[in-house]
């Protein structure tokens, strides 16, 4: 296929879409595709969805950048909006996931010199994804992103996930710690859950040393999970927050939420965007999270996930070389006990998007919007695939 001048940074599928309804896309041949990746995590709600396009028509004929030099309107409502969502005291905008990562470890690192440490570090988590930035794929439990891009940015800790024993031991011998850094579930690492002690016992142990819990919800929240973010449902307030992905339904946006010492960390000129907080992504955003609390989707996204998974586990329960069907709200993954990308193909020839992360692990990250009956199409339509290539596989 022509590369039309692209840098190789991608390792494209055989298909462009044309467009989107709802949860379904139509490529440039007029096949129609059952959509279980929603732009992996982004479109919560749907494609095309007509509030989002109602914002963008308004907005696009009023204002689409002026820079932070001067307040911003629509900057300030999304503000609020999603202050009052999360229950977090500050938000800094930015333009993607990645970005919102360095807003907090920039945070972290300053909030530790301001203690008097000179080289703090953060804690991250092995298997962990926080972005393509430098110092988020340092920050990042992933090798082979690191790969070919040394020097690595210094001042990250590594623990296993899901190891709070791990963690004790790290508080008695590295003084340097600040924060701890942290997906309250690995997407990209194979749709890990932790146990559900984990994150309030990060808390615990985060407020007994002085550190800062900073949780990476950038494919997490925004509904995701069942609950605007994935923490609200465990009673745990985090210091920081970040988000990005489902935000903007699409519209590139992202943000930083501090709450208490880290909401105000940043003065002027210690951080900033160009692009972020525009007013239109930030009208988009503001949309996307009236959307989804006015039409209840963080309660259909719960819903759904545990049928979707209920039914996988059902129809998959004799098939060999299924080792478990996990996930939390409308993140599903389905894990294999051998390689498994070739699914990817073998789906998209059938009309329907899924993706493979951590090589053995089929993720389904389906839009909040999907009802009880897409919800079964997909389990029908995917589950005799799994069937027919996990029996190759065995024989």
């Amino acid at each position: 296929m022509n590369d039309h001048g692209l840098m190789n940074t991608y390792g494209r599928l055989p298909v462009t879409f044309e467009r989107g309804e709802g949860v379904r896309l139509f490529d440039t041949d007029g096949k129609t595709y059952l959509d279980a990746l929603s732009g992996i995590a982004v479109t919560g709600l749907g494609h095309a969805h007509p509030a989002i396009t109602k914002t963008l028509q308004a907005q696009a004929t009023k204002l689409l950048h002026v820079s932070n030099l001067y307040h911003i309107q629509e900057q300030e409502r999304a503000s609020e909006a999603l202050l009052a969502a999360s229950g977090m005291d500050r938000a800094f905008f930015c333009n993607s996931g990645a970005e919102a990562n360095e807003a907090a470890i920039k945070l972290a690192r300053l909030h530790g010199h301001r203690k008097g440490i000179q080289e703090p570090a953060i804690i991250v988590m092995e298997g962990s994804f926080h972005g393509r930035t430098l110092a988020t794929l340092s920050a990042s439990g992933n090798r082979k992103i690191q790969a070919g891009f040394e020097p690595l940015v210094n001042g990250f800790v590594r623990a296993p996930y899901n190891d709070l024993e791990a963690l004790k031991h790290i508080a008695a011998n590295n003084p340097r710690v600040v924060a701890v850094l942290v997906e309250p579930v690995q997407g990209e690492g194979g749709v890990r859950v932790p146990d559900s002690g984990y994150l309030a016992g990060l808390r615990k142990l985060c407020d007994a040393h002085g550190w800062w819990l900073m949780l990476d919800e950038v494919q997490t929240g925004n509904g995701r999970t069942g609950s605007y973010f994935a923490c609200q449902q465990l009673g745990v307030m985090p210091d920081v927050i970040t988000t990005a992905k489902g935000l903007g339904n699409g519209v590139p946006i992202g943000a930083c939420l501090g709450h208490g010492e880290a909401a105000t960390a940043f003065g002027p000129g210690q951080h900033g965007s160009t692009f972020g907080g525009n007013p239109l992504a930030c009208a988009v955003a503001h949309t996307v999270i009236t959307t989804i609390e006015n039409e209840q989707l963080t309660q259909q996204a719960a819903q759904q996930g545990e049928w979707l998974r209920q039914g996988l586990r059902q129809r998959l329960a004799n098939v060999p070389g299924i080792v478990t069907v996990r996930g939390w709200g409308q993140m599903t993954g389905i894990e294999l006990s051998t390689p498994c990308t070739e699914l990817v193909k073998i789906a998209l020839a059938e009309g329907l998007l899924i993706n493979v992360t951590h090589e053995k692990t089929i993720r389904l990250l389906p839009s909040l919007i999907f009802s009880q009956a897409e919800t079964e199409e997909l389990v029908d339509r995917l589950c005799p695939l799994i069937e027919q290539f996990a029996t190759s596989k065995a024989a």
